[in-house]
């Protein structure tokens, strides 16, 4: 009678133990998923900032041709700046 209380201990030990264990396999699949999940999420969150940045860029680069525009600088000289173009006799050309 008592190797049969100690085997049956014995196979209820088994049994804890393997329930255990896939409870921590369990727990490390589920911990794995959820951290590959968050990297996901990181991940577009980084693309959605790459493709802002690159826009923003491309933004600033039309704002910086519109600025240095030949017409917009001979505008702002005769408008604001009351500039004309000087009369023939006031050029004067340096030899080199």
């Amino acid at each position: 009678m008592a190797t049969k209380n100690g085997k049956n201990i014995q196979e209820l030990s088994l049994i804890i133990t393997g329930v255990l264990v896939c409870m921590i396999i369990a727990l490390v699949y589920v911990w794995f998923h959820v951290n590959i999940t968050k990297l996901n999420y990181e991940i577009a969150r980084e693309i959605d900032n790459k493709n802002a940045l690159i826009e923003e860029s491309r933004r600033l680069k039309v704002e910086l041709e519109t600025l240095k525009s030949p017409r917009r600088i001979e505008t702002i000289a005769n408008s604001k700046l009351e500039m004309i173009y000087p009369e023939r006799e006031q050029v004067i050309f340096l030899d080199d």
